[in-house]
């Protein structure tokens, strides 16, 4: 059984043809705890990425991230795992290391930037490189007439965890994803797209719609994989993004009651087209397989710009 590790960063009550198989090398070491450790816990055993492509997948212990996360380390990536629950991460690692991958689980909470700091943090001084990374874990419209939410940064909770901390994380792993050029950056979105009203981006005026919050961080993440690829064209790292399906079987369309159109393996088929295909290209919306034409508001430089600046500032990425 392959080395199991655990990190965690603080916790915060919650509120709300790139991959080739690859041999796996055969090896017993010993078994670790499987109890929380903290931030700055034990390096990683170079065995588990040598030879490897090494990918983080956000969101990945549980529906979609988590079957991207398991198709991923049955390729032969070293995976690592990010959730909030460590059973659930713990599982996942166990049945990637139970076929031709390794893993690894890091315990954040999106609606904290300090959080997304320290898996910065754990990430950079852990790996040397990057070849992937699935900006995934998002959290969904909610219930209707549900009240507006907040992050432990007092930001409007779907514009940050859907986006907000993807921004950071994103930029902030840019060197490691450089280290693993030819690599890839490919962010979770959605056909459900709402132009960003700069005069009220947290959505302060009444009344607040939660299907509205959704779709404008998904907009947003749209914003940021363009900006993405005309930054990097020529380094090796591509970036796109991908609406994987319609109300997909998950737990996120399970709690606001939808009936659910499509399966979890339906969806990740269309995430790993994005991720493997040597035609995906750099900067492109995919609606499912195919390439896609997002939200009119995506194209215009100077709404990108507003909205790079003000994530910038947000962050303190500036």
């Amino acid at each position: 059984m392959l080395h199991r590790r655990v990190s965690a960063v603080r916790s915060f009550p919650s509120v709300g043809g790139f991959l080739p198989s690859f041999t796996a090398c055969a090896a017993a070491v010993a078994f670790a705890v499987l109890t929380p450790v903290s931030p700055l816990s034990a390096q990683v055993d170079p065995f588990e990425t040598e030879g490897r492509q090494i990918v983080l997948v956000t969101g990945s212990t549980d529906g979609l991230g988590r079957e991207v996360a398991l198709r991923l380390g049955a390729s032969g990536a070293h995976v690592i795992v990010h959730g909030r629950n460590i059973e659930r991460g713990l599982a996942v690692v166990h049945e990637i290391e139970s076929s031709s991958g390794t893993a690894r689980f890091i315990q954040a909470d999106l609606a904290s930037l300090a959080q997304v700091r320290e898996l910065v943090e754990i990430v950079t001084r852990d790996y040397d490189r990057l070849n992937l990374l699935v900006n995934n874990a998002g959290i969904g419209r909610g219930q209707d007439n549900a009240p507006r939410e907040v992050s432990a940064d007092g930001h409007e909770l779907r514009f940050a965890v859907n986006y907000l901390s993807h921004f950071m994380l994103t930029r902030s792993l840019l060197p490691l994803l450089r280290a693993g050029a030819p690599s890839r950056i490919v962010s979770v979105s959605s056909a459900a797209q709402t132009p960003i009203d700069f005069d009220d981006v947290m959505l302060e005026g009444p009344p607040y719609a939660g299907e509205r919050a959704y779709a404008q961080s998904k907009l947003a993440q749209i914003f940021m994989t363009f900006d993405l690829a005309e930054e990097l064209e020529g380094t090796g790292i591509t970036a796109n993004a991908v609406h994987p399906e319609t109300y997909m079987d998950t737990s996120m369309v399970r709690e606001r009651g939808g009936t659910a159109f499509a399966t979890v393996d339906e969806g990740a088929d269309a995430v790993m087209n994005v991720i493997t295909s040597p035609d995906a290209g750099n900067g492109q919306y995919f609606n499912i397989l195919e390439v896609g034409r997002a939200n009119s508001q995506a194209y215009d430089p100077e709404a990108r710009a507003r909205l790079r600046e003000l994530s910038l500032e947000l962050t303190g990425l500036n």
